[in-house]
């Protein structure tokens, strides 16, 4: 039974892109009162079955006037794809005067991302400063924006990876082995201390069933109030922490390889010098990650609404407790 819209008038929502998180984000937000339009590159008759109401359209994504054709009447975007998709995404729905764009950024928080030459974008750059532009433009349609950080996705650390969920594709960050711990295999490797301040290392963490509560939660509260960012988080650990919490989850010993910053900054230089780039991004995650790039401080959006998201731990109990080992 779909929920009615309190705060906020009803609205058409588009989400952009049928991937994994696109799923879960449209069964999430067909439950409010707002008319949902999913943008896929094929059909998705599954889709619309299990999400009432939901109407999915077919689109092109390097047509930009079809595009615009297909958001007329869209209030609120919501994207999931990245790249120049993204920009054409942006640009398709400015001219069709949509009110409000939220891009694909579900990460951590932006104040704690490189401001310039950031070795893990993915042409995320390119459309904030697209949305930055066309959101203080005297001469066309002003599109808001707003960017929802949530961290890192716990389901990273479920089994399989996010390989599991259909995400992560784009990002490098698919499998079980991608990302500071293996659960299934009880390994971890990760960076302890921050250069900077000389303190733990911190992650955090959102599930994305819960990132996709938070998105309809504030849809409800109505995007007209909302800030230039959202910040959520489910749980917040240390590196260390998270080992742990893993380690206690399955009942094993992990078998832990813990680097000083610098040694793996010399490991990323040596794998750009030979050319070996699946392994230099797998380096600067581990660099990002002890910078505090998935450090989300201050979540105005948990002190917003009343989604009381999973902690790492009953997160981890909860999709190992009858997974095959």
């Amino acid at each position: 039974m779909k929920h009615r819209a309190t705060q906020s008038a009803m609205m058409r929502i588009a989400i952009a892109g049928a991937g994994g998180f696109a799923q879960i984000l449209a069964q999430q937000v067909s439950q409010t009162a707002h008319a949902l339009l999913v943008l896929s590159r094929r059909p998705r008759p599954e889709l619309e079955e299990y999400c009432p109401g939901c109407q999915v359209a077919v689109v092109d994504y390097d047509d930009v006037e079809n595009l615009r054709y297909t958001l007329q009447g869209v209030d609120l975007v919501i994207s999931t794809i990245a790249g120049n998709e993204q920009l054409n995404l942006i640009d398709a729905a400015r001219r069709a005067r949509v009110r409000v764009f939220v891009p694909s950024e579900f990460e951590g928080d932006l104040s704690h991302r490189p401001a310039q030459n950031d070795p893990l974008d993915r042409g995320s750059q390119s459309a904030l400063q697209l949305l930055e532009s066309w959101s203080q433009s005297k001469s066309h349609h002003r599109l808001r924006y707003t960017v929802f950080s949530c961290g890192v996705f716990m389901e990273r650390f479920g089994p399989g990876g996010l390989q599991t969920y259909g995400i992560g594709a784009g990002c490098g960050v698919q499998g079980p082995d991608d990302y500071l711990v293996n659960v299934q295999e009880a390994r971890a490797e990760i960076i302890p201390i921050n250069p900077a301040s000389g303190r733990p290392v911190k992650i955090s963490m959102t599930s994305v069933y819960d990132v996709a509560q938070f998105i309809a939660a504030a849809i409800e509260l109505g995007p007209d109030n909302w800030p230039r960012e959202f910040r959520m988080r489910g749980d917040t650990v240390t590196a260390q922490e998270l080992v742990e919490a893993c380690s206690a989850a399955m009942g094993v010993p992990f078998g832990l390889v813990a680097r000083h910053y610098q040694e793996v900054e010399a490991q990323a230089e040596a794998c750009q010098q030979r050319g070996d780039w699946a392994q230099w991004y797998y380096f600067q995650r581990l660099l990002q990650t002890a910078n505090g790039r998935y450090h989300v401080r201050q979540p105005n959006l948990n002190e917003a609404t009343q989604v009381q998201p999973l902690s790492f731990r009953r997160w981890l109990e909860n999709v190992w407790v009858n997974a095959p080992i």
